[in-house]
C-alpha cells in the first residue's frame, strides 16, 4: 500500500476531463441548428462571443464558374462587413420558408479552455438543398459558457434546379 501511495503515477494531476467540455460544445452544435429551424435570433446570438465574429465563406471553383457566368466580378472569397452572423440569422428569421442547416462527420477537438469543430454541412431551404460544404468553428470557454469566436465555410452551390 504504502508503494502505491509513493507511486509517481498516483502524485500526478488527473488529465483535464475532455468529456464535459465535449457534451457542451455539442449543446451548442445543437444550440445553432435548432435556432436556425426556430428562427431564433436571440438564443441564435447569444452563441457568440460577440457580434462581429470571423464569419467568412470562400466558393468551390464549380460553383465560382457558374455564378462568373451572370457576374463576371464576382470572387472566390468575398470579403463583405456586410454579411455577418447577424445579417445570416435576419436573413432566417425574414424568410417564411423553413430553414435547416444540417451537420454530419462532426469532429471536435479541446482542452477545455478552447476547440476546433469542423464538419460537413448542407443547407437546405423549404426540404431543398442549396448549398453544402466544409464548415469549421473556433470556440473558447468563457464564464457564460462556450462562445463562438469565428466560422470558416466552404461552399458548393446545389446543381439542381429551384422546383
Amino acid at each position: 500500500m504504502a508503494c502505491l501511495m509513493a507511486s509517481p503515477v498516483m502524485a500526478q494531476a488527473s488529465p483535464k476531463d475532455t468529456g464535459t467540455p465535449v457534451k457542451q460544445i455539442e449543446a451548442v452544435i445543437e444550440d445553432f441548428r435548432s435556432a436556425i429551424i426556430t428562427k431564433d435570433k436571440e438564443r441564435f446570438l447569444k452563441l457568440l462571443l460577440h457580434e462581429d465574429i470571423t464569419w467568412q465563406a470562400v466558393m468551390d471553383d464549380e460553383s465560382l464558374q457558374r455564378i462568373r457566368q451572370k457576374n463576371p466580378k464576382a470572387a472566390k472569397v468575398e470579403v463583405n462587413r456586410k454579411y455577418n452572423p447577424i445579417t445570416f440569422i435576419d436573413g432566417i428569421v425574414a424568410d417564411k420558408q423553413r430553414t435547416e442547416e444540417k451537420f454530419s462527420n462532426i469532429r471536435i477537438d479541446t482542452d477545455g479552455d478552447v476547440a476546433s469543430v469542423y464538419f460537413d454541412y448542407s443547407f437546405h431551404d423549404d426540404g431543398r438543398e442549396t448549398n453544402h460544404g466544409k464548415e469549421a468553428w473556433h470556440l473558447v470557454n468563457t464564464e457564460a459558457g462556450w462562445k463562438i469566436v469565428s466560422v470558416v465555410w466552404s461552399e458548393r452551390l446545389n446543381p439542381a434546379p429551384k422546383k
